[in-house]
């Protein structure tokens, strides 16, 4: 890491007439809300900025979101090419850049340390942007010469091991700036690296482009989305429809997405008696046309960042009944005026809940209607603008400098100079 540190520390970027923005991504081509809300704002960016997203890994050869027009997109380890004796043996070896508490450290390796230094190292930006725990304490550790370092969290604090949280606290003082979707997860790391010059700031994630309209909430489906993890909670989504499926049986429940508990739910539907009742769908690059055709969404996650499966949801007018996890969705959900929120791991009140909707399609309209409201918050337009004016704060233009606008990138100036070298 010392040597890494040093070698990015030799080249500061060369400021030109647009910002050059870099923004690292663990997998372009992957699935997940993090993926396409970063690739959504690239798109968005991309309008006043100079702006590349580095992609750690390219595993796959069709991204699974389109890729933003106007946008650079570089793979640090292309998966896909060719590989030599050297490239082979050191991806045998566990990576030393990325903490083994981090999800991402399974799909890491020496080899691809050194293709993203490498990465890192060509042509630096004016702006890096890291867009997971990982990649923010790599770059905070890193502290390229010049460059401005933004971290995204998309989770929260509290949602990450001791081990990890340890290191975040100690790193993350070394970023310039640190974004989070919700305003409870601002208050956390606030009071956390209270005394640190990292500027904390929260900006939420923006809703992409939706096609088509808006559903009419006719149609008798259930819907949710996302991996297929313990985290997702399907099976208490699948247990809690088991009476509604009795008592409405025109009424079918269909979860989309992939991952390692596919077969678990499926042998879980087979046990309740509700094959051709609960779908397990995979994963869908058009999740817009299926919430058209359904009329409630249901989140049942034990912890999220900001879930925007439920604003997309909530933009296409579908009633929402979610579990009040940590951190995002009491922010987004106002409780009978836009959706439904229920207790974390309660099976009787998410059943409850979904009879409610179930039974009173006068009650599913009235919150599918305010929903649609509430989701224009988030929508791309407004979100870039908040990311462009951070932008500007942080490097005002170049032309017709002002005092007070050269007064920021004096100071930012100056806490590269003072940023400690670190461990």
């Amino acid at each position: 890491m010392r040597a890494a540190r040093a070698l990015l520390r030799r080249r500061p970027p060369h400021r030109g007439e647009r910002l050059r923005v870099r923004i690292l991504l663990q997998n372009a081509h992957g699935t997940g809300g993090t993926i396409r809300t970063v690739l959504n704002l690239s798109g968005r960016l991309a309008r006043d900025h100079d702006v590349e997203i580095v992609s750690v890994i390219r595993n796959s050869a069709k991204p699974f979101f389109p890729l933003p027009d106007g946008v650079t997109v570089t793979y640090a380890d292309d998966r896909l090419a060719p590989r030599g004796r050297a490239a082979r043996l050191l991806s045998r070896l566990p990576s030393v850049l990325i903490p083994k508490e981090e999800a991402s450290f399974k799909w890491m390796n020496l080899w691809t340390d050194l293709r993203l230094l490498g990465t890192l190292r060509a042509a630096p930006p004016d702006v890096l942007i890291a867009t997971r725990p990982s990649l923010n304490l790599l770059v905070a550790a890193l502290s390229p010469r010049g460059v401005t370092l933004i971290g995204q969290d998309h989770m929260s604090l509290g949602s990450y091991k001791p081990p990890l949280r340890r290191q975040i606290l100690r790193d993350y003082r070394r970023l310039d700036v640190l974004t989070t979707l919700t305003e409870a997860a601002r208050a956390e790391y606030e009071d956390a690296l209270a005394g640190s010059p990292v500027r904390i700031v929260r900006i939420p994630n923006a809703v992409p482009d939706m096609p088509g309209g808006p559903s009419r909430r006719t149609g008798k489906v259930v819907l949710a989305a996302g991996r297929l993890v313990q985290n997702k909670r399907f099976d208490l989504l699948i247990e809690a429809f088991a009476p509604i499926a009795a008592e409405h049986p025109d009424w079918t429940l269909r979860i989309f997405g992939a991952g390692a508990r596919r077969a678990a739910l499926h042998d879980l539907v087979a046990e309740r008696g509700l094959t051709g009742r609960v779908e397990i769908r995979p994963a869908s690059r058009r999740l817009h046309a299926e919430m058209e055709q359904a009329a409630i969404y249901a989140l049942t996650s034990r912890r999220e960042g900001m879930p925007m499966v439920v604003i997309e949801a909530m933009t296409k007018g579908l009633a929402v009944v979610s579990t009040d996890c940590p951190h995002g969705p009491r922010e987004m959900i106002e409780p009978g005026r836009d959706g439904l929120l229920v207790p974390v791991d309660d099976g009787a009140a998410l059943t409850a809940a979904l009879r409610r909707l179930v039974a009173d399609p006068a009650l599913r309209d009235r919150l599918g209607e305010r929903a649609r409201e509430s989701a224009r918050a988030y929508e791309a337009a407004g979100v870039a603008a908040r990311w462009t004016a951070l932008l500007a704060d942080l490097h005002p233009p170049l032309r017709a400098p002002s005092p007070g606008a050269r007064v920021p990138r004096k100071r930012l100036e100056r806490h590269e100079e003072e940023r400690a070298p670190g461990p």
